[in-house]
């Protein structure tokens, strides 16, 4: 079992931090070069760099939740779900489909209840900002 998992180029899992500026604002996101290489391939999908990429997750993300936490485990977990959605056929593999053109309620559909947040049921309450 464990050569599947130690036979990886220790590139793919050495760090790498690059500079982003969100909105005016500089910061550092520290990532394994692995999730840098998912990151870029979602972003390519759409067109996008990493750094646009990056800049519309972050967007989305205050706007669904209000806050963004820990935004470099968001992105981390974003590049698994990318994976796992793909593996369970709920992503092309195809890198030419962009992920905007799918219909997300369809990828989303039925998946495992860890996977998602619990179903909707109302208006959506923004979490408050610390500060």
């Amino acid at each position: 079992m464990c050569e599947v998992f130690i036979s990886a180029d220790p590139d793919s899992y050495a760090s790498r931090t690059r500079s982003v500026r969100l909105h005016g604002v500089v910061t550092s996101i520290r990532l394994e070069n692995l999730y840098w290489d998912v990151l870029s391939e979602i972003g390519e999908r759409d067109g996008m760099t990493v750094v646009q990429l990056i800049e519309k997750l972050y967007d989305e993300l205050v706007a669904a939740r209000g806050e963004v936490g820990n935004f470099s485990s968001f992105l981390r977990v974003s590049a698994l779900r990318y994976m796992a959605l793909q593996a369970h056929d709920r992503i092309p593999m195809d890198n030419a489909v962009p992920i905007r053109s799918l219909d997300a309620r369809a990828v989303l559909h039925a998946l495992p209840s860890h996977w998602a947040l619990p179903p909707h049921t109302g208006t959506v309450v923004p979490l408050r900002r610390k500060g």
